[in-house]
């Protein structure tokens, strides 16, 4: 089998909103059972066809790294930054505070370290356009329990308009959902082609030319510096996860 080339996607959002139940619901099309606290970082490996169905049909490996949200590993996470081919952004949507708090997941990616970047309390100048045009990275904004509002709330939520929310400031598709319905992401649901799209946007970016549409020649060489192995099947990782019997990560 040939090699197969693969993305990284990071996975934020502030701890507790769900991210590791998340990924797991993304990489292997089913709820996880028992989800836990993620210290460090989890890495689940999902198999992606980009632009399925035409001619252009290549698969690729999308590495989802589920980074833990406590805010004492913030000076630390920053490691698992680099390189970022993509960035989803998640918020319970049951805390307002959790979405409010996503523009300042962005500015940590942004400066790398997680140094220096909020002051006094206060979020420094930031331009969300700013920031796609100087990266180019492209982003998802995931919102998760879904299941845990009211319907009142709910309709709201998926009828209203997204205007000043982070996913309109970013040009970025917005999903809501229930990670513990697998149906959540079934194959041709609007929010799985939103998905699909988000993950053919990183994989564009980093392996095709924008000018020609076609694949760069050759792929990344294992034996050099900072250089990505290319897989030859499936994979699943954990870095510093730790499993609990507490409100999911």
């Amino acid at each position: 089998m040939a090699a197969i080339d693969k993305v990284r996607v990071l996975v934020v959002g502030d701890s507790g909103v769900g991210k590791t139940s998340l990924t797991h619901l993304i990489s292997n099309n089913e709820p996880l059972t028992s989800p836990g606290w993620t210290v460090g970082c989890a890495v689940e490996v999902k198999l992606h066809e980009y632009k399925e169905g035409t001619p252009s049909q290549n698969t690729f490996f999308i590495e989802l790294w589920d980074v833990g949200g406590s805010i004492s590993h913030k000076n630390t996470r920053g490691v698992f930054y680099n390189p970022t081919h993509g960035i989803v952004l998640v918020h319970d949507l049951t805390n307002k505070k959790s979405h409010e708090n996503l523009q300042r997941w962005l500015l940590e990616i942004l400066n790398k370290d997680g140094k220096d970047i909020i002051k006094g309390g206060d979020v420094l100048d930031f331009d969300p356009e700013q920031f796609l045009g100087s990266t180019q990275i492209p982003i998802l904004v995931i919102g998760t329990k879904l299941d845990m509002l009211d319907e009142h709330h709910k309709n709201k939520i998926l009828n209203k308009t997204s205007a000043g929310s982070i996913a309109e400031q970013c040009g970025a598709d917005e999903i809501c959902l229930n990670s513990h319905e697998a149906r959540s992401l079934a194959a041709g649901t609007t929010d799985s082609v939103k998905l699909s799209r988000f993950f053919d946007k990183v994989i564009e970016r980093k392996y095709y030319s924008r000018d020609t549409g076609r694949k760069y020649a050759g792929s990344y060489n294992p034996s050099l510096p900072g250089q990505y192995n290319t897989f030859s099947g499936t994979q699943q990782t954990s870095i510093y996860s730790q499993p609990s019997s507490d409100t999911m990560e």
